[in-house]
């Protein structure tokens, strides 16, 4: 009788579930975490979750223009050899923490601060520009990165994508 009981129950939550469930979002903070994360870990999969539909798109357009180009010029190395240039410059920081952290409605700007301990004069400082969009439940905005600054007046990512393969 008791476990008719206990699943009758859980069939009503688990039936009830979607009406009642509440989109949680993460802060333009912990996105600043998880790129971070990723970046130590050398894994952007995470953060390609992350990314609007706009930037997700340019970088596939890129990496298929990277794949195209490869394969007409076998034995060279494409533009896009080293991986999407996710930080300003190439080189694997062994520090990387996500900084002060700036909003305005539905924009927010995230400091990415990648440090050398050895050699702290190489250290440097991106920023992720992120947008709230809609996210997969109505009215739940969610933040996405829409680009990324590159330290010291160095460009941004989109740019990078859009020139990239020009003759």
């Amino acid at each position: 009788m008791y476990r008719i009981l206990a699943l009758g129950g859980l069939a009503l939550a688990l039936t009830s579930l979607p009406a009642t469930a509440q989109m949680v979002t993460v802060s333009p903070a912990q996105v600043g975490q998880i790129f971070c994360i990723a970046r130590l870990g050398n894994d952007m999969a995470p953060v390609r979750g992350l990314l609007t539909d706009t930037l997700a798109q340019a970088i596939a357009a890129a990496e298929k223009k990277n794949a195209a180009w490869a394969a007409k010029n076998p034995g060279e190395k494409p533009p896009l050899g080293d991986g999407i240039p996710w930080q300003a410059y190439p080189d694997y920081a062994p520090q990387c923490a996500p900084g002060n952290v700036a909003a305005a409605p539905g924009t927010a700007s995230v400091e990415i601060g990648y440090t050398f301990p050895d050699a702290l004069e190489a250290s440097f400082t991106d920023t992720l520009h992120l947008r709230q969009v809609e996210g997969p439940v109505a009215g739940s905005p969610v933040w996405r990165i829409d680009n990324i600054g590159y330290a010291h007046g160095g460009g941004d990512l989109r740019s990078f994508l859009a020139t990239t393969f020009d003759p």
